[in-house]
């Protein structure tokens, strides 16, 4: 909890207090499920919760837009963001639907009335939103083709509506690949913890 009032000290008490809870409410839950690695429950508000909020310093969603969580397995980056968008409404989808039902149970939990969680494959979506976020969840090129009919036109944020993508590591060949114009966000630059020294956020306008 402490790392995310280090770089989120403007929370709201409500916002700082269900932050607080994910801890209890992951552990009860990754010990029915595991949607979360052993090792990294330790690790939860680095490398879950604040990784999730890389992209928060990369834009401030505004009051209105829908937001798309691709592959959510246990509600990340979505959970995290809806905490710290309220007035923003997501959308976390996953195929596998005993993580889906973990992310309703936690999100009933917190009491974010701003989060639906369905177990869908996203290329069965038809609905539009402004954004898509995800992490790391297939390669760029095939991620883009599954969502790119899903991100509206109606764009009113700094950036364009697209998709912004948690990913790690050398990049290059898989951004030459998917040959669109991208933006990268090293998440080093907002966060010192040695964990991000690689992590990034891909910004893919559409």
């Amino acid at each position: 909890m402490e790392l995310i009032k280090k770089y989120f000290p403007d929370l709201t008490a409500s916002q700082m207090d269900k932050m607080a809870q994910m801890e209890e409410l992951y552990q009860f839950w990754n010990a029915k499920v595991n949607v979360i690695s052993r090792q990294d429950i330790d690790t939860l508000y680095e490398r879950h919760i604040l990784h999730s909020l890389g992209i928060a310093k990369v834009i401030q969603f505004k009051s209105g837009t829908s937001i798309l969580d691709v592959g959510t397995g246990g509600g990340f980056p979505g959970i995290p963001l809806a905490i710290m968008f309220p007035d923003v409404q997501f959308h976390l989808v996953d195929s596998i639907g005993k993580k889906v039902r973990v992310v309703q149970e936690i999100a009933q939990a917190l009491e974010l009335t701003n989060v639906k969680a369905e177990q869908i494959r996203a290329e069965k979506l038809e609905d539009e939103y402004e954004f898509v976020v995800s992490r790391a969840v297939t390669r760029l090129t095939p991620f883009t083709g599954w969502v790119r009919k899903n991100i509206s036109r109606n764009s009113f944020h700094s950036l364009r509506n697209g998709i912004l993508y948690l990913k790690g590591g050398d990049l290059t060949e898989e951004i030459a690949e998917l040959n669109l114009k991208t933006r990268v966000y090293e998440l080093s630059d907002y966060f010192k913890e040695e964990f991000f020294q690689t992590k990034k956020v891909v910004y893919v306008p559409l």
